[in-house]
């Protein structure tokens, strides 16, 4: 079977449901938990959207109490598991367009969630669907798993494991093609203590996750606007002052990313610290700068490169300080080749050298994945990438993201962006403004995932 024409010939039934279910705005929403709406209302709505599709197509659908999805078809002892998910980032700013308007510009899909990860997920249900109109019957029973806490935590999979049937092997349309056959571990840590500081109020930070983008800084006195402006110019941000109630607001704005590449941020978060700490000598500002201007954590002790998954990574990801008090979360993604006990030592003996009164603790830990790069699932999904693709360059990586892969044993994430499609300038990427998907892409990963799926349950 023609793979591709048959995506070809979706492609305005693949836009018209990106676009439906982009237009659900499904970030986590406390105030609206509910019975069988275990993360809000529109998490509900998004995975409602998905299994009311699959219902009408003639899938067999099951809700696990909200947390999660899974749309099934095929027969057999075996199961392949597609797992993706609903759930977004928050959106920030710096928007051109309605980050829930799933505008169509130029060939691209603009919205919050576009790539991260509806796009790929829809990719993959049409996949499943294409194979199931053309009569195809797998012989492993094929369940597409759709999480609702992806972004978060991963609340949506842990539950799966304790109430859904666990899937054999499979993979996670939520990273970057040709293969992504490891990932580094996530360590999310509080730095927390008392020390005295000029500073009023410092908090910024939405999720350990996000590279602060945009961040200010309250202190007492008169502005210091032209070591401010100056400090701006030198090191390439823009921001401004205002007065306040409580004291002279600096603004700073720099650049959001994902958490694990901070290289591709701009932390404004770290700059209101440093400025603080050169224009006002504030030895807890200029410490708290020194201990996390390098994004390998040289100063803190954890610098290491992994001969697989390259340099350990950290970004500050939120930050709360008040007039003694101080509050920070780091997100950090480490290679194999350490352990969360290691850093955890080394962070706290480089604090104890400056920052005596911080102390680190564990908010969050998942360890790293690595599925042999020779194996079979890699190699097949390999050689389909390469022969649809005709990119032949393009080397199987690990990475710094954290997926769905990690939950089971033999996962690999598998697309949907590629890597030789170099998105306009004015085209976000994940976890950033105007986040967007190439219908493209969207097109020709609908037809890599069909014929995944054809050769993984064919025998």
């Amino acid at each position: 079977m023609d793979f591709y024409q048959a995506a070809v010939n979706k492609q305005e039934e693949l836009i018209k449901t990106l676009q439906e279910l982009v237009q659900i705005p499904s970030l986590s929403d406390p105030s609206t938990i509910a019975h069988n709406a275990p993360f809000g209302k529109a998490l509900r709505d998004a995975l409602d959207y998905m299994l009311n599709m699959a219902k009408v197509d003639g899938f067999k659908v099951r809700d696990l109490e909200g947390y999660a999805g899974v749309i099934e078809f095929g027969e057999g002892t075996e199961i392949m598991g597609v797992l993706g998910h609903l759930d977004v980032v928050p959106v920030g700013n710096g928007w051109s367009v309605d980050p829930f308007s799933a505008t169509i510009k130029d060939g691209y899909i603009i919205g919050r969630g576009s790539q991260d990860d509806k796009g790929p997920s829809v990719a993959a249900y049409m996949a499943m669907k294409i194979l199931k109109d053309a009569g195809f019957r797998p012989k492993k029973r094929v369940f597409m798993i759709l999480g609702t806490d992806e972004e978060s935590g991963m609340a949506c999979m842990k539950y799966y494991k304790k109430h859904g049937e666990i899937p054999d092997f499979g993979f996670v349309p939520d990273a970057d093609f040709p293969v992504i056959y490891g990932e580094k571990g996530i360590l999310q840590l509080t730095i927390k203590g008392d020390r005295s500081t000029q500073i009023i109020s410092l908090k910024a930070g939405e999720r350990p996750n996000i590279c602060i983008g945009e961040a200010s800084v309250i202190m007492s006195g008169e502005a210091k606007t032209e070591l401010f402006d100056f400090y701006l110019k030198t090191n390439h941000v823009s921001g401004h002052i205002e007065d306040t109630t409580e004291g002279v607001a600096y603004f700073i704005k720099g650049k959001y990313a994902h958490g694990s590449m901070p290289q591709e941020g701009i932390n404004a978060a770290w700059h209101c610290l440093n400025f603080v700490g050169s224009a006002y000598g504030d030895e807890t500002a200029f410490e708290l700068a020194r201990y996390l201007k390098e994004y390998r954590g040289d100063a803190l002790g954890v610098r290491i490169f992994g001969s697989h998954m390259g340099f350990l990574t950290v970004n500050l990801g939120i930050i709360n300080i008040t007039k003694q008090h101080t509050d920070l979360v780091l997100d950090i993604r480490y290679p194999q080749e350490t352990n969360e006990v290691n850093i955890l030592s080394s962070i706290q003996k480089a604090l104890d050298s400056s920052l005596p009164e911080f102390k680190v603790s564990i908010k969050e830990h998942k360890g790293p994945l690595f599925v042999d790069p020779k194996s079979k699932l890699v190699s097949t999904l390999e050689k389909i990438y390469r022969d649809y693709s005709h990119d032949q360059q393009s080397q199987l990586m690990t990475m710094g993201g954290g997926t769905y892969a990690r939950s089971f044993d033999n996962f690999v994430a598998f697309g949907a962006e590629f890597p030789l499609k170099k998105r306009p300038s004015w085209v976000g990427n994940v976890h950033q403004a105007d986040e967007g998907y190439e219908i493209e892409q969207l097109v020709m990963a609908t037809a890599i995932y069909a014929q995944a799926i054809y050769d993984l349950t064919s025998n």
